[in-house]
C-alpha cells in the first residue's frame, strides 16, 4: 500500500495577499514571453485532463501565497485527512479559481472534507505548525527539490515537472522491483 504525503513547497513565498498574474509571474521568473507561458500552461492543463482534473486558466488567473494552506495540510495529515484536503485545495485553486491563501477558502475546504471548521480557523489564526512547515520546506529544498510538481518515490526516485501518468508508473515499478 502506498503512503502518500504532501510536503510543503512555495513557488512564490513573497507574493502579496492579492496574488500576482500567473502569466506575468511565469514570464518574469523563467524569462519567457507571455505566449510561451500560456502554451506551457495549456500543456499542463492537457496533462491534468488526462487524469480527470479540470484546470481552469484565464487572463485573470493568479498565483497566491500558500503558506497557510501548507500549515492546514500539515494539520490535516495529523487528522488523517491530508489527501482529501489537498484535493479540495487543488480544486478550489485550479478549478474554481479561488485564492488558496484566503482564510475563508481554507476553512471551507477543510470543512468540505470533514475537518472541524473551528479547529481549522484556530490553526490558521494561531500560527500553529509554521515551524514544522518551514523545516519541511528546507529539508526538501536541501534534497534538491526546486519546483513543483515533484514526486519522490521510495525516498530514491525524483520525478519533477508535469509528467504523464506513465512516468510515475515507471518509477513506482522500478522501486517495487528493487524491493522484491
Amino acid at each position: 500500500m502506498a503512503d502518500i504525503r504532501f510536503q510543503p513547497f512555495e513557488l512564490n513565498p513573497g507574493i502579496p495577499p492579492e496574488g500576482e498574474s500567473r502569466f506575468d509571474n511565469v514570464a518574469r521568473k523563467y524569462n519567457v514571453g507571455r505566449e510561451q507561458a500560456i502554451a506551457d500552461r495549456e500543456r499542463q492543463r492537457d496533462l491534468a485532463a488526462q487524469v480527470g482534473f479540470d484546470m481552469v486558466t484565464t487572463d485573470e488567473s493568479r498565483f497566491y501565497n500558500t503558506f497557510d494552506a501548507h500549515r492546514l495540510l500539515h494539520w490535516a495529515r495529523i487528522e488523517g485527512r491530508q489527501e482529501e484536503l489537498k484535493r479540495a485545495l487543488l480544486a478550489a485553486y485550479h478549478t474554481n479559481m479561488q485564492n488558496p491563501g484566503d482564510h475563508d477558502v481554507l476553512v471551507a475546504a477543510a470543512e468540505s472534507v470533514g475537518l472541524e471548521g473551528a479547529a481549522a480557523r484556530d490553526v490558521r489564526t494561531s500560527g500553529r505548525y509554521a515551524d514544522e512547515v518551514r523545516d519541511a520546506k528546507e529539508k526538501w529544498q536541501q534534497a534538491g527539490i526546486s519546483g513543483v510538481p515533484a514526486v519522490v518515490v521510495d525516498d530514491r526516485y525524483l520525478i519533477t515537472g508535469a509528467r504523464p501518468p506513465e512516468a510515475f508508473e515507471r518509477a513506482i515499478r522500478k522501486a517495487v522491483s528493487e524491493i522484491a
